[in-house]
């Protein structure tokens, strides 16, 4: 099984995620981002990364682990502490580092780390390199000694020039909106709620006290009960809720009704095609876009094209596509006019931004999409890679898809990130979705068990 999933690597932290393989995915990481970055051609310039990390208590061994391997390739490493995962993405290419590191499992439980790599520029691996760093783990090579290897440097300033850059991207002070944040008890613990309050708006911060023990605990972005009462509670206009790593942002309405990425990216493309700024008049989606999303984009006169789950490859195609706006609906929101990665607060700022401008409540602004009821059953315990080898479960997807006639949808994929398939279907009316989808779940147990 490749070491690699669709986010990094993953996994049961020093159980499977242990202090030897992040050192030596680091020196790996470092040969061949060496090898292709633009540092390659000035082989007496020393290599710079940037190195940080969601709250996990794990992280601070994995840290050391990763750093001691950059070094010791004779990579000079720049610690920048907890940060969000785009916030690391930003400094390296703010600061014109070589790579970044990123240590963390986003929305998966604290036992759980990961390790995510960015390229010079600020941009995620493709699946080219990330093999390449795989296949090079554990090869012999010449170790730089004395003045040659890396240096380690913490860089005191990393989140005040984060913070500068997500509020300078907004036009528009959002003084008069009153937002609860839920920040997960992880990575935007800190800089969420300056960021909205230096924008102007009355926050009400909950689940950002980390312990290095509680992040997704109950909270975030995976668990919307908690800032749906807040929200009521203390009548604000909208809550928002990040995930560990805050790469992603859910919002509800005053009511507390969910807003989830397909909504968000709705109001968001919908606001830039009304000021002629959505380029292309085309969004990037995923296969697990809404059909209710795809539709209301056609309404508006607005493309939508779609790629493979995971927000590197909605960045691929809007790189190759230069579009300047995708994303999921789980919450990575890509606006490429100020990020390269999906980005929990800034996607924030300018979904309340475009409340301010419209005068809008957040309710009223997603009317914008009807939301296709949606069914989503993992099937745990089975053999995933035997999935595109079943035609049995491949035969019953194509006969119950054709019985939609345009009017629903089906999505059977194995989850890049956990030990899982998931079965998703969409159609006009949640029982049929419910259906339809127990019963190619039950399929799939059936014949991939």
């Amino acid at each position: 099984m490749a070491l690699f999933g669709t986010d990094g690597v993953r996994g049961l932290a020093n159980r499977d995620l242990t202090a030897e393989l992040a050192l030596e995915l680091a020196i790996s990481a470092a040969h061949i981002l060496g090898e292709v970055g633009a540092f390659a051609a000035h082989p007496n310039k020393r290599p710079k990364a940037i190195i940080g990390q969601d709250s996990r208590a794990s992280g601070e061994f994995l840290e050391s682990a990763v750093i001691a391997g950059l070094a010791s390739a004779g990579v000079d490493v720049y610690r920048v502490g907890v940060l969000p995962t785009p916030a690391i993405a930003y400094l390296v290419a703010e600061t014109g580092a070589d790579l970044g590191v990123m240590i963390s499992a986003s929305h998966n439980a604290m036992p759980d780390n990961g390790i995510k790599f960015f390229a010079k520029g600020g941009g995620k691996l493709d699946d080219a390199l990330e093999a390449k760093i795989e296949a090079r783990m554990k090869e012999k090579w010449d170790r730089p000694v004395g003045a040659d290897v890396g240096r380690v440097i913490v860089d005191e300033s990393a989140a005040e020039r984060y913070l500068y850059h997500l509020l300078s991207s907004l036009s528009t002070n959002l003084t008069g909106i009153k937002v609860v944040v839920d920040c997960a008890n992880g990575a935007s613990s800190h800089i969420a709620p300056k960021a909205y309050e230096r924008a102007g708006a009355e926050v009400i911060a909950i689940s950002a006290s980390p312990n290095g023990l509680n992040i997704n605990e109950g909270c975030g972005s995976t668990h919307l009960n908690n800032i749906k009462e807040k929200v009521k509670e203390v009548g604000a206009d909208l809550g928002i809720a990040h995930d560990g790593d805050a790469d992603r942002c859910l919002a509800v309405d005053a009511d507390g009704n969910e807003i989830d990425g397909d909504f968000i990216m709705a109001i968001l493309a919908a606001d830039l095609k009304a000021r002629g700024e959505l380029k292309n008049e085309t969004v990037v989606g995923t296969v697990m876009s809404n059909l209710g999303f795809i539709k209301a984009m056609s309404e508006h006169g607005i493309t939508v094209e779609t790629t493979a789950v995971g927000d590197r490859y909605v960045l691929e195609k809007m790189l190759a596509d230069d579009h300047i706006l995708g994303g999921e609906q789980s919450g990575h929101i890509i606006m490429r006019a100020h990020a390269q990665t999906g980005d929990g607060v800034l996607t924030a700022l300018h979904l309340m931004q475009a409340m301010k401008n419209s005068g809008k409540s957040l309710a009223e602004l997603a009317q914008v999409m009807v939301r296709f009821p949606q069914v989503l059953i993992n099937v745990r315990d089975v053999k995933k890679d035997d999935l595109p080898g079943s035609k049995k479960i491949q035969d019953e997807i194509k006969a119950k898809s054709d019985e939609f006639d345009g009017k629903g949808r089906i999505l059977v994929r194995a989850s890049g990130t956990e030990a899982l398939v998931r079965v998703m279907v969409e159609a006009e009316t949640t029982q049929d979705a419910e259906q339809i989808a127990n019963e190619i779940a039950s399929l799939v147990r059936l014949e991939l068990s």
